[in-house]
């Protein structure tokens, strides 16, 4: 029994520290998930490092590790607030993109400010599908450390518009059963209700919760994936 109630100090400490900084960055914005900059990397680094100490030693008060961690978010939030405003700012705490090609030729000068080398360049352009240099009209270091390309005009895809064939417009299909709960919010964006639903699919012999996963798309048609493995169904 000692031994038990020697950790959950240890477990109720973590739990309570785990949803402080998931509040956090969930404040912080998707940009924090999505990319890291420069300031974000930080920023990630000191959030770990802050949520650490508390939940290691039960010495330390539990809102010793909170405040810094609400004071880091609030700080984050603040300044990314300052360069959403303020262009130099922003400059500033982010950097700037790079251009790394231009008209397939590499800019080296730029390489070497960035500290980015040719294996690093290599890798990411293979990732995309280009495997010559000469294919690439601009590649730009983005300041989260991706790579963007942009082909030369011979080296696209050949698109409708090239060749002058119109086509509709496709949209993005509306979810309507997602896990077997009925998306009402969704049925209500596209002026359908939850009867129509049921009736649909109790037309194919189907229950909402049967459903893993239906879709509405612009076309009018439903494509509906259950939850036992059977085959869709339009």
């Amino acid at each position: 029994m000692e031994s038990i109630h020697g950790v959950f100090p240890h477990i109720w400490r973590t739990i309570v520290i785990y949803f402080a900084v998931l509040v956090i960055v969930r404040l912080m914005g998707k940009r924090e998930i999505g990319q890291l900059s420069t300031l974000d990397f930080v920023v990630a680094i000191i959030l770990a490092e802050l949520a650490a100490i508390p939940m290691g030693s039960v010495n330390i008060p539990i809102w010793h590790g909170i405040v810094p961690l609400v004071t880091l978010g609030v700080l984050e939030m603040f300044f990314s607030y300052l360069a959403l405003l303020n262009r130099p700012l922003r400059k500033m705490f982010y950097g700037s993109p790079q251009i790394i090609i231009e008209n397939g030729h590499l800019l080296k000068h730029e390489m070497r400010a960035s500290r980015y080398n040719l294996d690093d360049l290599l890798s990411q352009l293979r990732e995309k599908g280009f495997y010559n240099i000469e294919d690439v009209e601009y590649a730009i270091l983005e300041t989260s450390g991706r790579l963007s390309v942009i082909p030369k005009s011979q080296k696209r895809p050949v698109t409708p518009e090239d060749l002058g064939i119109s086509t509709g417009y496709e949209g993005l299909p509306t979810v309507l059963v997602m896990d077997g709960d009925v998306i009402k919010e969704n049925l209500h964006s596209i002026n359908l209700d939850e009867n129509w639903l049921r009736e649909t699919l109790a037309e194919k012999g189907i229950h909402p919760k049967k459903v893993l996963l239906a879709t509405l798309n612009t076309r009018g048609q439903i494509l509906i994936d259950c939850q036992n493995d059977d085959h869709a169904s339009k």
